[in-house]
């Protein structure tokens, strides 16, 4: 009865958890919507959109709404690639922009960007066999009689350093004077459009899905690999799918957002305390709480310095770091790494 009494606490407490997680979206849109000299109330919004032409209306869906809905976008794939990343290498620390993912996704973008811009609505698919080179080079270099923790995050951020190195190298060796190169390595997405929303929609999206739908596996990628065989899991097969998944997510985001550090530390790290860690309410969970950090990030980023910016990176390289600290001494106990 006590189990059962639990049990739906549990649920009740997670219901919460999404409610209040989804209102927090929702008013962080609309405090980004108004953030800069033009402000535009609910009334007017929905007149300028629905019934006639306003001008005001006009230069906010145009300049804001694309930038809204790429950080929402690029959150939500960030934080679920560091839910799907740290139930296959078994890592609670597993973040695409620690390890390296994140780094190799970026450098082969601003390859394109710079030496092949006519390949521009192609640089999603190059910055995915950038995340794939780094991921298999993590899991390569790591693997030794099993993948160790511990090992994981110290192989990735080798990676994550070359990768990250080669980049800012490129950068400078262009003058960092191509926008579009610029953009990624610094992680601006100030000067997005609807263009590039219509390319990252699609990819994460798809990629959003594939994550839900691959819930259960996650779930037994947590246990150990001969408790998972047992269970008729093929754990090798099953880790390169949800991995490959967990880099889509990362590349595309990192093609259109840049290297963000930490939002798929941070996010699954305060999802797992509010919902649990079945992956089946934790993705979707980490998906909309990504969401919102990162929309909060650039948001801030806009304000603080008015009128210049902070990269939302940085600020949440500022916030990421003292988390990561906690999590490795936390893990000692937790995960004996």
């Amino acid at each position: 009865m006590d189990t059962e009494k639990e049990t739906g606490q549990k649920q009740r407490n997670a219901g919460l958890s999404f409610l209040v997680v989804i209102l927090l979206l929702l008013g962080m849109i609309y405090i980004a919507i108004n953030t800069g000299s033009l402000n535009v109330s609910m009334g007017e919004l929905y007149r300028g959109l629905f019934v006639e032409y306003d001008q005001n209306v006009a230069t906010v869906w145009d300049l804001r709404f694309p930038r809204i809905i790429i950080a929402s976008l690029g959150g939500a794939a960030l934080s679920v690639s560091g839910v799907l990343f740290q139930a296959c290498m078994k890592n609670p620390i597993a973040d695409p922009g620690i390890i390296g993912v994140s780094s190799g996704a970026s450098f082969v973008a601003v390859l394109i960007a710079g030496l092949f811009p006519s390949l521009y609505f192609f640089t999603p698919l190059m910055a995915f066999a950038g995340g794939v080179i780094a991921c298999g080079l993590v899991y390569l270099l790591a693997f030794k009689n099993g993948l160790n923790p511990l090992r994981v995050i110290l192989v990735g951020v080798a990676v994550n350093a070359v990768f990250s190195g080669l980049t800012q190298a490129f950068n400078s060796m262009t003058g960092g004077n191509l926008s579009g190169v610029a953009s990624i390595a610094n992680a601006n997405i100030s000067q997005k459009t609807w263009d590039d929303v219509y390319i990252i929609t699609g990819y994460v999206v798809l990629g959003l899905v594939l994550a839900w739908i691959l819930f259960y596996k996650c779930d037994l990628l947590s246990l150990s690999d001969q408790t998972a065989r047992s269970l008729g899991i093929n754990v090798t097969t099953t880790r390169i799918a949800v991995s490959l998944v967990a880099v889509v997510l990362a590349a595309i985001s990192t093609a259109e957002v840049g290297v963000v550090s930490f939002i798929g530390l941070i996010v699954p790290h305060i999802a797992r305390i509010l919902v649990g860690s079945g992956h089946k309410r934790l993705i979707p969970f980490s998906a909309l709480g990504g969401a919102f950090l990162l929309l909060l990030a650039d948001t801030m980023g806009r304000t603080i310095a008015a009128p210049y910016e902070i990269s939302a990176s940085i600020l949440l390289s500022i916030v990421g770091g003292p988390m990561l600290i906690i999590l490795i001494r936390r893990s000692d106990k937790t995960y004996g790494v």
